[in-house]
């Protein structure tokens, strides 16, 4: 027990008054150390408790994050072992994929099912037209959604998931071409198709080595091994993608474009380069940009004047009366092109820490300018 207390040199029992603790006191227990009477160690019981429950606390803590790192390096390792033994299977498995002319079909039940899920979802992503069928559902009639030319990638671990086993052969029989994964090279589903994927692992990350975790990793990761490979192989660039995402965050970035968001026409502030800076000064306000471009007569750009360039000369000079916004001006204004993604005005701007971007075509025109409000508006960033 912890000697952590407080020392009473003197005691109630000592006095001959009886022991009473005021209500709402933390019940305190004694133990003498030695046989003077006038030293006791007085220990608080609800601190004892504290400290042990903290004690308890920290060891799960710790023994939690153990686990979670024997977990990671489980399937880290399944992942890493598979990608020694991947041999040309993969390859042939990638061709079946590219001569299919239907549709990419996955399927799988209970976990394998979620995996066959995701992995239908990536492929469709990523410019392979695909589709998940619930392996239990496909017997009462969903298998009718497939069709000879299509593939069927079927996912399960033991390779002798009835419900696949059920579907496989009447697909078969359509000429549809079959992709198994699995962790038994040996099973029945590794043996009726076209081409078998070895996704087994030495163990499960689960402590009792039932829950299926590194398995599934496994599978997954396989799965999006092929999509990417896939990717690559039809030559899917970013553009292709931003199609196939024009909603969120991801698709407004690869799909707008500078000339859909720049502020032009009676928006755009400018100037001509004889104007005065208090004019220039009065335009900047009017279309509330915080700047202002500074034009010649022909419509090139000559600079540009903004409130960080205003805040720079209130520092030297007070009198602004006979000032030219040509005298004051930022010369080397940063620019970009209309047909420039927005993504990359963004870029631009944090790269060199400034607010307002000019637009200008490839004859050297000043058609519009950014504001980065204009990019947080489009949820461009």
């Amino acid at each position: 027990m912890s000697t952590r207390a407080s020392v009473l040199t003197t005691t109630a029992r000592d006095k001959g008054q009886p022991l009473t603790r005021k209500p709402g006191a933390p019940r305190r227990v004694t133990r003498t150390l030695t046989g003077d009477t006038t030293g006791l160690d007085v220990i608080a019981a609800d601190s004892i408790h504290q400290d042990l429950d903290a004690d308890a606390t920290q060891a799960a803590e710790a023994a939690a994050l153990v686990l979670a790192r024997r977990v990671l390096d489980i399937e880290a390792t399944a992942i890493s072992s598979m990608a020694r033994r991947l041999d040309d299977s993969f390859v042939r498995a990638l061709d079946v994929l590219l001569a299919c002319k239907g549709r990419i079909v996955v399927s799988g039940i209970g976990k394998s099912g979620h995996i066959a899920r995701k992995i239908a979802s990536t492929l469709a992503s990523t410019g392979t037209p695909a589709f998940f069928v619930h392996a239990a559902e496909a017997s009462h009639g969903d298998l009718g959604m497939i069709t000879g030319a299509d593939c069927l990638i079927a996912i399960s671990y033991s390779g002798e998931s009835a419900e696949l086993l059920t579907i496989v052969p009447i697909l078969k029989r359509q000429g549809a071409k079959l992709i198994a994964i699995t962790g038994d090279p040996q099973s029945t589903l590794a043996a009726l198709a076209d081409v078998h994927l070895d996704a087994h692992v030495d163990v499960e990350a689960c402590p009792h080595n039932l829950a299926p975790t590194a398995s599934t990793t496994a599978a997954l990761a396989l799965g999006d091994a092929l999509a990417v490979a896939a990717l690559e192989a039809r030559g899917f660039g970013a553009d292709d993608f931003a199609r196939s995402h024009p909603g969120g965050t991801l698709g407004r970035r690869l799909l707008t474009h500078v000339r859909d968001i720049m502020r032009s026409g009676e928006a755009l502030p400018t100037v001509d380069i004889e104007a005065s800076l208090f004019t220039a000064l009065l335009e900047s306000s009017k279309k509330g940009m915080a700047m202002t471009a500074v034009v010649t007569a022909a419509g090139a750009v000559a600079g540009i004047f903004t409130d960080g360039d205003l805040r720079r000369l209130i520092e030297k000079r007070q009198d602004f009366a006979d000032v030219k916004v040509a005298d004051v001006m930022h010369r080397s204004p940063r620019s970009i092109g209309p047909d420039r993604l927005a993504a990359e005005a963004a870029d631009l701007m944090e790269k060199h820490r400034i607010n307002q971007l000019l637009v200008i075509d490839a004859d050297g025109q000043l058609v519009g300018a950014l504001h980065i409000h204009d990019l947080t508006n489009a949820k461009v960033i």
